[in-house]
């Protein structure tokens, strides 16, 4: 939970978008292993920590960022991210390996070109085995997303674009714990494609999300739910829109997509109770087998509802660590067990009718009456910000 990561900026004078360039490299690599042309483990792109001209000085802490390579380990479950920014979006990468050697005499067809054309000069070097958006053009976001890392550099204060990012890359800590690379998580959310590849094929809906933040639900909820869980909103809530008048349209994947806002929320509230979760409530019968829950996650809405609601001494941790711990093991396992219904009829192509679809959209968002989504926000560990 305290491994360290890095935060960089990228500098928009040294290629027309420097992040789309790597984005474009590792999509074709994709492409080409999906086709057979090459492995999996073709699939990657290196990032370089590129020199300024105006330093002669060796980075500060080059020998403090080369010695997280120790720790990480591709057989583990341990992520160590890349957060990469130009104020306006914000990215995180999943980093494989850090090194001092430039990769561009053995491995160039991996780094793209406009380092080389350009006569850029690295520091270091970051192998990305994938990039996922958590936010698209939209500074007040990047700001808050970037407050839940820590500088350790910096006394362990929260990150600040605003005066805070010196001697790059920085080295934080994520105290939430937040993975954002697990099988699990990608197959269930992305198909099991690689993020880079779910986030270039899907619609931008940022406009929206800033709408669902300022007129909806109020900076606050919002910026207390899960950033993806934000984009599956507010694509379901567009799927709405564009085709509310539509009656010849099908409405069943607007339930999808709340259906993995739900999912994604909650999944993250379980995480973080099994920290401090004794043996007893961290074992749960799922599908006639009794697993150990922190290795079950991420459920799907019938398990959360089937182990919320039924597991005596799990449901007795959550009231005893979590604000808004009885509703949440109570009224919401409820809610969710009637949803996961709904939810699962749309997945497998059953139709939905167009007034079961918005009846539920209201009571997840609220509308006309209290949020599911808004309350299911409030549900923390005790004490924490």
């Amino acid at each position: 939970m305290n491994s360290h990561h890095l935060v960089t900026v990228w500098n928009p004078s040294y290629a027309t978008d420097p992040l789309e360039a790597h984005l474009q490299l590792l999509l074709d690599w994709d492409a080409r292993a999906t086709s057979g042309e090459v492995n999996d483990d073709d699939v990657y792109v290196w990032w370089g920590k590129v020199r300024s001209g105006q330093r002669q000085q060796p980075m500060p802490h080059l020998s403090d960022v080369l010695a997280m390579a120790r720790t990480i380990d591709p057989d583990t479950d341990r992520e160590t991210h890349l957060y990469l920014t130009d104020y306006r979006s914000l990215y995180v990468a999943d980093v494989g390996l850090i090194t001092d050697v430039d990769p561009r005499p053995t491995d160039m067809r991996h780094v793209p070109t406009y380092y080389t054309a350009n006569g850029l000069h690295c520091d270091c070097w970051f192998y990305l085995r994938d990039i996922r958006l958590l936010v698209r053009d939209d500074l007040e976001e990047v700001t808050n997303e970037l407050k839940r890392l820590q500088n350790v550099r910096y006394g362990d204060r929260p990150v600040s674009i605003y005066g805070g990012m010196v001697d790059l890359p920085l080295m934080v800590l994520r105290p939430d714990g937040r993975m954002f690379f697990g099988e699990g998580e990608r197959d269930r959310l992305a198909d099991g494609a690689l993020w880079a590849r779910f986030d270039a094929q899907r619609g931008g809906v940022g406009a929206l999300e800033a709408t669902l933040r300022d007129d909806h639900f109020g900076s606050r909820v919002w910026g207390a739910l899960d950033v993806t869980a934000r984009y599956f909103i507010a694509s379901g809530e567009r799927l709405l829109r564009e085709h509310r008048r539509d009656r010849g349209a099908d409405l069943s994947q607007v339930l999808v997509s709340y259906a993995k806002a739900v999912e994604i929320q909650a999944n993250l509230i379980l995480r973080d109770a099994m920290r401090s979760a004794p043996d007893a409530a961290r074992r749960v019968k799922l599908h006639d087998a009794t697993r150990l829950l922190p290795e079950a996650l991420p459920l799907t809405l019938g398990q959360i509802a089937f182990a919320l609601g039924g597991e005596q001494e799990l449901g007795r941790h959550l009231r005893a660590v979590l604000e808004q711990g009885g509703w949440f093991t109570a009224e919401f396992a409820a809610i969710v067990d009637d949803f996961a219904s709904a939810r699962n009829a749309s997945a497998h192509g059953d139709v939905i009718s167009r007034e079961s679809v918005v009846r539920w959209r209201d009571r997840l968002l609220g509308v006309g009456g209290e949020s599911v989504i808004g309350k299911l926000a409030t549900v923390r560990l005790k004490g924490a910000k």
